[in-house]
């Protein structure tokens, strides 16, 4: 730019100075957008037929989020010395899964780990490289969902585990952590006891440290040191990490400096893989700036409830019907730190029942109608609370059983019994889709699931007590395996 002849000595220089300066970020802000777009890797995001991968399905600037977490087990490049490329195959495994989401109005972050070891039913997924599809499986461990046709079966996997639809993913390796954490000057961790591992190489005295570099990949990785020595205990640990992370970077006002932003964006996307919605430096730095005003106690860590699985007791499965009501407090967006808070499950979750009419006084004597509760819930007490409303509710002949356990609650009714089987539907907000008639039952028979484990409104989904590990204002010390304690 050049300044008009006769101005000012003053106004000369001035003028100088303000092209030099807008040459200058001009081309710090492009150097940067090159540097951080030549960096990231990116996925489909489904390997299914169901969705258009290349489609941005929600507005990354205001929309409540879904970002699946892998952390990836590879041994290719800066990995080898971890393992050989037998200890990972195909695409690797998601030896790290944690599903975080980000409210509309960002007031609210959960953070949901699924345990490398949970069984679970992969669907059908085509590797969108090779275009080979695979077959459903059923009952297989969750960290091998990607391993054959890549990230997006992870994606597809929780979305079908969960009835949740995943916006974005991001895939991370064992060297992002170790650059991350030096990016950031260390993480803070606690142990309760001084402990080593020669597995992962922890190592730690009693008490407070501050982790960076393998040590803190070293802490992620234990598989062994922590709880009793299983998976559930690591991810105790990955979210004590978490939490300590979100405290400082929260303090340090690091999401609300772009310098600093820029820092740790140009270390993570280095080792990073997402999906191609979350492919460009604008959006990344959209959603880590949506973080940055985050109240760190509503930012809540959760695991699916899980137990030993009854075909090995060294796996793990989900547990009914808490699983189930934790995941429709998910899609019903509720806040997991408000323990007991309901809601009547939006148009479109699959659990929600239509809306009707209040019945008609029935054409027929209740107390007389022959009504029978089977149990298929698989808590014991559960008969108990749904015979209390029906007996109060006039059917006084009401009787129950434990009956083999089931997904899907249902009213069957004998000939004759329809109008019964209805009204005894509506009492409990059960769809009439899930009304029907069957031979060989005598009068109505309530069957209910594992999915009408809580209340007596069949689908209003509720934050089940104690379902929270810790907030990201919590400072947790993890309890180290006695077999690993050291003097």
């Amino acid at each position: 730019m050049n300044a008009p002849k006769g101005l000012p000595l003053w106004l000369k220089i001035v003028t100088g100075v303000v092209s030099v300066a807008l040459v200058a970020g001009v081309a710090f802000a492009a150097f940067w957008f090159i540097r951080l777009q030549n960096n990231i890797t990116k996925a489909p995001l489904s390997a299914g037929d169901s969705r258009d991968t290349g489609e941005a399905v929600v507005n990354d600037k205001s929309d409540r989020l879904q970002i699946l977490i892998l952390g990836s087990d590879t041994r290719d490049g800066k990995n080898s010395q971890y393992g050989s490329s037998e200890d990972s195959t195909g695409y690797g495994h998601s030896d790290v899964m944690m599903l975080l989401d980000i409210s509309a109005n960002n007031k609210r972050v959960s953070v949901m780990s699924f345990p490398r070891d949970l069984l679970v039913d992969v669907p059908q997924c085509t590797d969108r490289t090779t275009n080979q599809t695979f077959p459903a499986r059923s009952g297989v461990m969750i960290n091998e969902a990607m391993a054959e046709a890549g990230i997006g079966c992870a994606v597809d996997t929780i979305n079908k585990l969960t009835g949740l639809t995943v916006d974005h993913f991001m895939m991370a390796d064992f060297n992002a952590v170790k650059e991350l954490s030096k990016a950031i000057g260390g993480v803070d961790v606690c142990v309760s006891d001084s402990v080593f591992d020669p597995d992962s190489g922890l190592r730690l005295a009693k008490g407070n440290s501050q982790v960076e570099g393998e040590q803190a990949l070293a802490f992620l990785r234990t598989r062994h040191a922590f709880g009793d020595g299983g998976d559930l205990g690591r991810i105790k640990g990955q979210q004590a990490f978490l939490s300590s992370l979100t405290r400082k970077l929260k303090d340090e006002g690091t999401l609300g400096n772009p310098q600093r932003l820029l820092q740790i964006a140009d270390v993570v996307t280095q080792n990073l893989t997402v999906d191609e919605g979350l492919a460009s430096v604008p959006t990344l730095l959209t959603i880590g700036g949506r973080l940055k005003d985050i109240d760190v106690s509503k930012v809540a860590f959760v695991s699916v409830p899980t137990q030993a699985a009854a075909i090995d007791p060294n796996r793990l499965e989900l547990v009914e019907p808490q699983a189930s009501q934790l995941f429709a407090a998910l899609r019903a967006d509720l806040d997991l730190t408000n323990p007991g808070a309901t809601a009547t499950p939006a148009p479109g979750d699959p659990t929600a029942a239509p809306t009707s009419a209040p019945p008609a006084p029935p054409a027929y004597d209740k107390a007389l109608q022959p009504v029978a509760v089977a149990n298929g819930s698989g808590i014991g007490t559960r008969a108990q609370e749904i015979l209390g409303v029906l007996t109060s509710n006039g059917f006084a002949q009401s009787v129950s059983y434990l009956a083999n356990p089931v997904d899907q609650t249902v009213v069957y009714y004998g000939p004759e019994f329809a109008d019964v089987a209805t009204d005894v539907a509506t009492l409990f907000g059960i769809p009439a889709t899930q009304v029907q008639q069957a031979p060989g039952v005598t009068g109505v028979q309530l069957y209910i699931g594992t999915d009408f484990g809580t209340g007596t409104a069949y689908g209003a989904a509720s934050v089940p007590d104690d379902v929270v590990n810790q907030t990201a204002s919590d400072a947790v010390c993890q309890q180290v395996n006695p077999l690993y304690i050291t003097q």
